[in-house]
């Protein structure tokens, strides 16, 4: 589905990604694990079109996408929850949700998706009147999420869905995370708590400095030595 070759990103002198590849596979959970500044995130923006690659090839569905702009790429199927939620707070929460699908027209589907939100997530159902600013961290990441499934997303970028959240509601992101790729949604996420992600995804690519150094499975990095050692903790 998703393949990266060779990635270069520079900000000023700066070498943030240093020609990385990786693929993710439609239906897969990969996840990307690392230490802050690793690249994680310009990873994410680079393929959402945020961030301008020197060099190498973003490919989407066999598709050449490297110089696609980012509205178009959400045309595509690409959907991004940025770091820190980014909710638009003087908005209700369901004005938030239709955003999400601003570049649709199909009324039945919209309509369609948003039950499956409230599904997901029914504590927005509940705040659909509230203004966004006024929810609590975890409410707001939820909203984060529902509106980027709003677009109805081929693959599904998460950067740091559970940043800031207390464990129980850590949780409860996670089993969300999972019944969404599971209704058939690609994800590629990015997250500083290695455990969980390792214990949801398929596959995971270890970044350091800009560099892809460990991959392989989920449960295999779990096993890792280096992993334990530099991530859980062991």
């Amino acid at each position: 589905m998703l393949e990266i070759k060779n990635l270069h990103v520079y900000f000023g002198v700066i070498h943030a990604l240093k020609g990385i590849s990786l693929t993710v596979n439609d239906g897969e959970i990969v996840t990307l694990i690392g230490a802050n500044g690793a690249g994680k995130t310009t990873t994410l923006r680079t393929i959402s079109g945020l961030e301008k690659p020197a060099d190498g090839e973003i490919i989407l569905n066999g598709k050449d996408i490297t110089h696609t702009s980012a509205q178009e790429r959400v045309k595509m199927g690409v959907s991004h929850v940025p770091e820190g939620r980014r909710v638009f707070p003087d908005m209700t929460v369901l004005e938030n949700l239709e955003l999400g699908a601003y570049l649709r027209k199909d009324k039945e589907g919209i309509a369609k998706d948003l039950e499956t939100v409230y599904e997901h997530f029914p504590i927005l159902y509940d705040r659909k009147k509230q203004a966004a600013g006024t929810l609590s961290g975890g409410e707001q990441q939820m909203l984060a999420i529902g509106r980027a499934l709003m677009s109805r997303p081929k693959i599904l970028f998460l950067d740091e869905p559970s940043m800031g959240l207390a464990p129980l509601l850590v949780q409860e992101i996670f089993r969300i995370i999972k019944n969404i790729n599971s209704a058939g949604t690609t994800i590629l996420l990015v997250e500083q708590n290695a455990s969980m992600a390792l214990q949801i995804a398929d596959r995971a690519y270890v970044l350091e400095t800009g560099s892809i150094v460990l991959s392989g499975t989920g449960s295999e990095l779990m096993k890792s030595d280096e992993i334990k050692k530099a991530y859980l903790g062991g």
